[in-house]
């Protein structure tokens, strides 16, 4: 519900059918000279209007015209007056005896008005203050559309609405109403309570939590509320006795309104203010750091608040340049809450702006991560699947920003080796960061694409990413070889559960007879054409076969993985030394010499044993 400023008269916005005031007041004093015939002999102004009245009627219920009309007949009302001549006007017509009907509109600026009038039981029964009084308590705190509206009201009219209990009261009423709202103990809700678990396994979206908010209406109420007077409401359903699983969502569509969504202009004009933007921004700022204190910490919190709004609110945060302690505390909440991150959720470096890599976005990350890790090292030191799930969501960050040209290998090293990568069950999303980090610095040396890609294990990798890494040609050697090796060894390991597949219950006797057919003559392995083959292996079936190789690949694995640097840095030196041959070759000035031609079949070949680079023997004929 929107905010009215100032400038409107309590009676004129009222939809409430009332008579003209001005008239009817007209009307009371001529009939009050009429029925004692004596003349208006007070002239009282407030603001721009000039009130000529009786003196009696106001000595009779005011306190304040007692105390300064005594000496002259002539009195103004300070600026400051409640409600402002619209409402003196009305305590007036009041004075001479109508009975024009209060409403929730109107009767907070008249209780204010009384009281600065002193317009108390000491100088008349059944005077003013106790009149308004009466219809607040009776009638605006039963019913929470009208509690509303003096609340919103009240906000023109500090500090006296605030010294008489008006908003304390009102405040009060509203959280009651909310509990009896959640309580519901007629049981007249049809729907359940509007709660955040449906964000749980979500990124965040602020259209949809604004679309979740508007199911409920007496939430929408008070989320349009200014944060004073929110603020306050928060503390006293906590005080009553609101479940945290409902009091924090009000908090979450609270900030989703008014800091998140970036319409925070529309309270300073409801509220009738002329900002600037620099002054809009102080005010989203102070309730940006409000609503921090209000959300819940610790445990509670992770049960109740997606962690994609923690990050949604800690952007925000450094939007506005919020205090260091407050960040602190903000990523502190997010480091206990991270395994249920989404990467959508992440603070991603504004591209162009500066480098990624010494950009605030991607240090206020790397902080969070690693307090995560110093946390589960003494909570959590062995791997698991929470583990697991934020080293995937760290390198599915770090294939973002590793595309930064000024982002050295060191610098990459770094931001890899801030989880353990004993964390990693799985390494595709490694390989993924890996090879953008790769694409991006395509100048580096082997030496650096090593040293780079030394932690990516291709036994970890996905069928899919290790063939990937295989065809990679920015991918070290080293690296290719170990892929291949690997995908030899996920075949032969195929064959072996293919060959485990067709066992047969009893033992194997080396011929297959067909069930369906029984008049087949059943096929003896000696008998088969392919019976050499089948004698070259012992006779031992082709699972068992496997097995006896299967270890021998795997210790073959663990030593090809120490001899492929080395033969890696043999296979460059062999590089460089073709490469200067050609050169030689071609900067040689002198004819070669043809050889003749030998008859076919004449010419003597001699065989000679050397040794490539690679160690191996090769036999070369002359």
């Amino acid at each position: 519900m929107e905010v009215l400023s100032s400038k409107d008269s309590s009676v004129a916005s009222s939809p409430f059918s009332s008579p003209n005031v001005s008239a009817l007041l007209k009307i009371k004093i001529i009939s009050w000279c009429q029925e004692t015939g004596l003349p208006v002999s007070i002239r009282v102004r407030v603001g721009e209007r000039t009130f000529s009245l009786h003196k009696h009627p106001l000595f009779s219920k005011s306190g304040y015209f007692q105390k300064r009309l005594t000496e002259s007949n002539e009195l103004e009302l300070p600026q400051d007056f409640p409600g402002g001549p619209e409402t003196f006007e009305m305590i007036t017509l009041f004075i001479y005896g109508s009975t024009t009907l209060v409403d929730p509109f109107n009767v907070a600026a008249l209780r204010c008005a009384a009281e600065f009038l002193e317009m108390t039981e000491e100088y008349c029964i059944g005077n003013l203050c106790e009149r308004f009084d009466l219809y607040l308590n009776q009638v605006v705190l039963q019913s929470w559309d009208d509690t509303l509206i003096v609340l919103q009201k009240c906000q023109t009219l500090l500090p006296w609405s605030e010294e008489l209990l008006i908003v304390s009261r009102c405040i009060e009423s509203l959280a009651f109403m909310s509990c009896m709202e959640i309580l519901d103990p007629e049981r007249r809700r049809d729907k359940p309570v509007v709660t955040l678990e449906a964000l749980a396994g979500e990124a965040w979206s602020s259209e949809t939590v604004k679309a979740i908010a508007s199911k409920d209406l007496w939430i929408k109420d008070l989320i349009a509320l200014p944060y004073g007077f929110f603020k306050r409401i928060i503390g006293s359903l906590r005080r009553q006795g609101m479940k945290e699983k409902y009091v924090t969502p009000i908090i979450v569509f609270y900030a989703n309104k008014w800091v998140l969504t970036k319409k925070t202009l529309q309270f300073w004009e409801n509220s009738g203010e002329e900002t600037e933007d620099s002054d809009s921004d102080n005010k989203v700022s102070a309730i940006l750091q409000g609503i921090l204190e209000l959300l819940p910490i610790g445990e509670k919190a992770s049960r109740a608040i997606p962690v994609g709004f923690y990050f949604a609110m800690l952007s925000r945060s450094l939007e506005f340049d919020l205090t260091s302690d407050r960040l602190v505390k903000l990523q502190d909440q997010i480091a206990t809450m991270l395994n249920f991150a989404q990467v959508e959720d992440f603070i991603f470096p504004h591209i162009g702006t500066e480098s990624i890599s010494s950009s605030k976005e991607l240090a206020i990350m790397k902080n969070i991560f690693s307090t995560f890790a110093s946390f589960n090292m003494e909570t959590n030191p062995s791997p698991s699947a929470s583990n697991s799930t934020v080293a995937e969501l760290w390198d599915t960050y770090l294939s973002h920003v590793a595309s930064d040209p000024q982002m050295g290998p060191k610098k990459f090293m770094e931001l890899v080796e801030l989880l353990p990568i004993s964390y990693r069950q799985t390494h595709d999303q490694l390989y993924r960061a890996m090879n953008s980090f790769l694409q991006a610095h395509r100048d580096i040396t082997q030496e650096e694409k090593g040293s780079v890609c030394k932690y990516l294990n291709c036994q970890k990798l996905s069928q899919e990413a290790c063939i990937e890494a295989v065809q990679n040609e920015l991918m070290p050697l080293r690296l290719i070889v170990q892929a291949l090796f690997v995908q030899q060894l996920n075949t032969h390991q195929a064959f072996k559960e293919c060959s485990d597949s067709f066992r047969f219950t009893g033992q194997f006797s080396g011929s297959l007879s067909s069930s369906r057919c029984p008049n087949s003559r059943t096929l003896n392995l000696e008998e088969s054409p392919y019976n050499d083959a089948v004698e070259s292996t012992n006779s031992k079936p082709l699972n068992l076969f496997l097995q006896d190789d299967l270890p021998t690949i795997e210790r073959n694995y663990e030593s090809t993985s120490f001899r492929l640097q080395n033969l890696e840095q043999e296979l460059m030196a062999l590089k460089k030394t073709l490469q200067w041959h050609e050169m030689s070759k071609k900067t040689d000035s002198k004819p070669n010499k043809l050889q003749c031609a030998k008859p076919h079949g004449l010419e003597r070949r001699s065989g000679s044993k050397r040794k490539n680079p690679l160690g191996e023997i090769v036999v070369v004929w002359d």
